[in-house]
């Protein structure tokens, strides 16, 4: 704790001094036009992974940036989330962003791991048809790769999950939100996007390097 506290101090002197009219500006209201689904996973950092100033995010973390379907009778503070961030806040843009080494994911490889953990297994049930996709399809890839199509197989989910919302779904109909699917590498930086069209995650960065990862989602091929 004395770090925790360390740190709200260097902020209060150091910090907000220097971007006092800017916390000002928000004290008074929010508009941030991007809802940042990501995992709870602490080396995930959104503002410093997207350079974003405060207000400019509006955050969900979760296991495993898991998104449930729509269930009228779910008040999950994921689905009230949602809702709120886009029929009030009205956001612009959702964004689903896994990562890599997810242990989230890992234990949706080998549910054996948590079933000391009746609840982190249930929430992680959620995830089971992208691991099906995954067992069925890459039974015979080494270990590390079919986690890492497991983690791109479980943003297309989400993707698909997000938009049984009726608030979501009204949205997109209307031209006011966009949804966008990316992959975290934390070992080197390198942030991928998933394009529905090729059924890829293609690299951000145009300096990406040659032979850069270009993973194919399954439940795509046939498109």
């Amino acid at each position: 704790m004395h770090r925790i506290f360390s740190g709200i101090r260097r902020f209060q002197e150091n910090i907000f001094p220097k971007h006092r009219k800017d916390f000002e500006k928000l004290a008074s209201g929010q508009s941030p036009e991007t809802l940042l689904i990501t995992c709870s996973d602490s080396r995930i950092v959104p503002e410093m992974l997207t350079q974003s100033s405060p207000g400019e995010l509006f955050v969900y973390r979760n296991a495993g940036n898991i998104i449930p379907s729509y269930r009228p009778d779910d008040a999950s503070g994921t689905l009230a989330t949602i809702e709120y961030a886009v029929s009030v806040v009205g956001v612009k843009n959702l964004i689903v962003c896994g990562h890599s080494d997810c242990g989230a994911m890992k234990a949706v490889l080998h549910p054996e791991s948590v079933k000391a953990l009746p609840l982190v297994a249930r929430w992680l049930g959620q995830a089971e048809a992208a691991r099906r996709i995954v067992e069925q399809n890459h039974a015979d890839t080494p270990p590390h790769e079919r986690l890492t199509m497991l983690i791109h197989e479980n943003i297309v989910a989400q993707l698909e999950s997000v938009r049984t919302h009726p608030s979501v779904a009204a949205a997109i109909a209307a031209g006011k939100l966009q949804l966008s699917g990316l992959y975290y590498d934390i070992g080197t930086g390198r942030v991928s996007r998933y394009t529905p069209k090729s059924g890829h995650f293609s690299p951000l960065a145009t300096d990406a390097q040659p032979g850069a990862a270009r993973l194919r989602i399954i439940r795509r091929k046939a498109a």
